[in-house]
């Protein structure tokens, strides 16, 4: 059973391409806590962190592109909230690389609420936007 639904209405922002990578990010974040649940998290977070941290940077660029394409006057701020989540991921990672078992719980805490408040809050705005100006 996953952890996290995809639920339209909570989730959606309306601009499909967005939709999907915020899909997958929910699948990426499932695929995690499956692993942590059967006692596997450690040994897969490298794996786990690699996908996610590439697939992140993937979504970004091609919300931060189409941002500029369409004059989006929040894009700076929506880029550092980018900016942080890498160098958050990159910063567990680390801890991760280390050793520390204590970063798989942390990491999957942050994840779901970062999700939670960006695609809710600040990607919602954004696909407001897009609608408005497409």
């Amino acid at each position: 059973m996953s952890f996290i639904k995809w639920h339209p209405v909570l989730y959606s922002i309306n601009v499909t391409e967005f939709d999907e990578h915020h899909k997958k990010l929910v699948e990426l974040i499932n695929v995690f806590h499956k692993n942590m649940m059967e006692g596997k998290g450690i040994d897969v977070l490298d794996k786990v962190f690699t996908e996610l941290k590439n697939y992140t940077k993937y979504h970004f660029q091609a919300e931060e592109k189409r941002m500029q394409s369409i004059g989006y006057p929040d894009y700076e701020s929506h880029k550092e909230e980018h900016e942080k989540l890498i160098n958050s991921l990159e910063e567990l990672s680390e801890k991760a690389s280390q050793g520390e078992k204590f970063v798989t719980i942390e990491t999957f805490k942050f994840l779901k609420d970062w999700l939670f408040t960006h695609i809710s809050k600040v990607d919602k705005k954004m696909g407001d936007y897009i609608i408005e100006n497409s």
